[in-house]
């Protein structure tokens, strides 16, 4: 699994668990106004909108210029999507438009325009190849899994295969407070955790 590094700003800092509502009551939430929504889905999304850019070859400042971008996108223009299931889609599409633009900008060392970003993306389908947006899908499915695991088994697999460099059982077990030792058997049931959760999704 590549490593994604975190995101630098939260838009909505949330006290307490966010909710873990489906996307048609996310943006339901959001349009009338729910700022715990709004986090939601910031947080729900977050690593899907920053693994889009390095995909592309952008710096991880250009990176985080897209997330903004694409947050600022998401509040303005939430309004007009018109189908709330459609939100990841949509999200990966204005993504990939907003990263292509910054291409462009860094190739001709123009500055974008401002309303370039405020108009309607194409469809992602249009701007990527399927195999790249197949594969987006499926890490946001894992992404997604993994988020619905005990915190210390979503700790453990971050730590192990989303770190770069890959860290050392014994630098996973001393951040986890555990025995090193111990790391082997506790990630083989977190893994068996995980495979249930994609398997519950009609992933293998």
């Amino acid at each position: 699994m590549a490593a994604e590094p975190p995101p630098a700003l939260e838009p909505f800092p949330a006290e307490g668990p966010l909710p873990s509502w489906s996307d048609a009551r996310l943006v339901r939430e959001c349009l009338n106004g729910n700022e715990q929504a709004w986090a939601a889905v910031i947080q729900k999304y977050k690593r899907l909108i920053y693994s889009i850019p390095f995909k592309y070859g952008l710096t991880p400042e250009d990176a985080g210029d897209v997330f903004q971008a694409v947050c600022l996108e998401l509040f303005s223009e939430l309004v007009n999507l018109r189908k709330a299931e459609a939100l990841q889609s949509w999200l990966i599409s204005v993504t990939i438009h907003t990263c292509l633009r910054w291409k462009k900008q860094r190739l001709s060392g123009h500055e974008i325009e401002a309303d370039s970003l405020q108009q309607e993306p194409p469809d992602a389908a249009a701007l990527a190849p399927f195999t790249m947006l197949e594969q987006l899908e499926k890490e946001q499915s894992v992404r997604q899994a993994i988020s619905r695991l005990p915190a210390r088994c979503a700790e453990m697999i971050r730590l192990l295969f989303y770190e770069q460099p890959p860290l050392p059982y014994a630098e996973v077990a001393r951040r986890l407070g555990l025995a090193t030792g111990s790391i082997g058997f506790i990630r083989g049931r977190c893994l068996k955790r995980l495979q249930k959760e994609l398997e519950k999704q009609g992933l293998r």
